[in-house]
C-alpha cells in the first residue's frame, strides 16, 4: 500500500486528510483529519524507529545491530525525535556505551584501550549513575 502524502507536491504545504472510506462497506466520512506523526516520517527515520523498538529502546543494542558508533546512533535518535516534534528537554541518559565513556568516536579505535581500563570506565559510569546496571553488566560481559 502506498504511503499517504503529507506535503503538497506543488507548494510543499502540509496536506490534510479530508475523507475516510471503509474498504468493506464503502462508508465514507468527511472531515478534517490530521495524519499521524509516524505517517509524516521520512523512510530513514521510520526505519530507525522500527529498529529502536525491535531493540526494546536499548541504544547499545541498536549500535551493535547497525554497526555504528554510539554518537551516530544517538544523533539518529535525536533526528527522529525532531521529525516527530518530540525533541526538547530529554531525561538524563542511563545507556552510555563503553566507547563513549572513554571519549572514543568510533568502535574501531577500541583496541587502543586495555580491558582493565574499559572495566574501570564501566564501573565508574555505573557508580555515577550514567549507566544502568543492565547495560554495565552487558558491557562487562562483552569485555570477557
Amino acid at each position: 500500500m502506498a504511503k499517504i502524502l503529507t506535503r503538497c507536491p506543488v507548494c510543499d504545504g502540509a496536506l490534510g486528510v479530508s475523507e475516510l472510506r471503509c474498504g468493506r462497506c464503502k462508508t465514507t466520512i468527511h472531515g478534517a483529519f490530521d495524519p499521524c506523526r509516524f505517517c509524516r516520517l521520512a523512510a530513514e527515520h521510520l526505519g530507525f524507529i522500527e529498529m529502536f523498538l525491535r531493540c526494546e529502546g536499548n541504544l547499545s543494542r541498536v549500535e551493535k545491530e547497525l554497526n555504528l558508533s554510539y554518537p551516530t546512533v544517538r544523533n539518529r535518535l535525536q533526528a527522529a525525535l525532531a521529525a516527530l516534534e518530540l525533541a526538547g528537554d530529554t531525561p538524563p541518559r542511563h545507556d552510555v556505551s563503553v566507547d563513549e565513556l572513554l571519549g572514543m568516536e568510533e568502535r574501531s579505535a577500541t583496541p587502543a584501550y586495555d580491558a582493565g581500563e574499559r572495566r574501570r570506565a564501566v564501573l565508574e559510569a555505573l557508580a555515577r549513575g550514567d549507566m544502568s546496571a543492565e547495560d554495565a553488566a552487558e558491557s562487562l560481559r562483552d569485555l570477557s
